[in-house]
């Protein structure tokens, strides 16, 4: 039994590996684009300037600007680890086509650890994009706001598109994602109990919205 159970754990932590690889290979991805075409956007820029076409370098600018901020995902939270969580994910559900709008400020000072926040983002994450792409494209979208709240706690809200409305059985929402799928959405619920938190899941046509309250300090 023991042995079984250290198994499922193990093929789980080596799926997150997997996941965490392929999401920083797509973010290095973006970034040896952009190098790769930077000097002929100097080289671009330069002739404009030249010949005095200066309105043109103008829009040639702006056209720039537009393609940097779709590679510039990494949100400045006020924490290095959430940053790069953040990052990660965003960029890897762009590359799915689902449409992302994310809110994220953390304190400076908080009572859960680095570590135990970012599984519980990263899980809630996965799970929210692994619903969402199942949907015809228009349809993809996922909502993430972080902040204090009261000034005592702090509140994570994701929500994602989905089908219709799920039906609770023994106060729980059933998957149909295997094992693995489970494990993560456990080790949440526990990492969160451990921490003096709060977590509701709600399930409508259309939508899944999980909250997180953390006690700040």
């Amino acid at each position: 039994m023991f042995k079984k159970r250290k198994e499922k754990l193990l093929a789980y932590q080596r799926s997150l590996v997997e996941l965490h690889y392929t999401e920083v290979e797509n973010m290095y991805a973006k970034m040896r684009a952009w190098r790769h075409d930077y000097h002929n956007h100097i080289q671009a820029l330069a002739a404009y300037l030249e010949s005095g076409e200066i309105e043109k370098a103008r829009a040639f600018l702006d056209e720039i600007n537009d393609n940097l901020v779709s590679v510039d995902t990494v949100l400045k939270t006020g924490n290095t680890m959430v940053d790069a969580i953040l990052g990660s994910k965003i960029s890897l559900m762009n590359t799915k086509e689902i449409s992302v709008k994310a809110t994220a400020k953390v304190p400076s000072k908080i009572a859960i650890s680095n570590v135990d926040l970012c599984i519980i983002i990263g899980n809630l994450l996965d799970n929210a994009m692994e619903a969402t792409e199942k949907l015809p494209t228009e349809d993809r979208f996922v909502r993430i706001y972080i902040g204090v709240k009261n000034e005592k706690h702090l509140y994570m809200s994701f929500t994602n598109s989905a089908g219709k409305k799920k039906e609770m059985v023994g106060g729980k929402f059933l998957s149909s994602k295997g094992e693995n799928h489970g494990i993560g959405l456990g080790r949440v619920d526990s990492i969160v109990e451990k921490n003096g938190g709060y977590l509701t899941r709600a399930s409508e046509d259309g939508g899944f919205t999980t909250e997180v309250i953390l006690p700040l300090l």
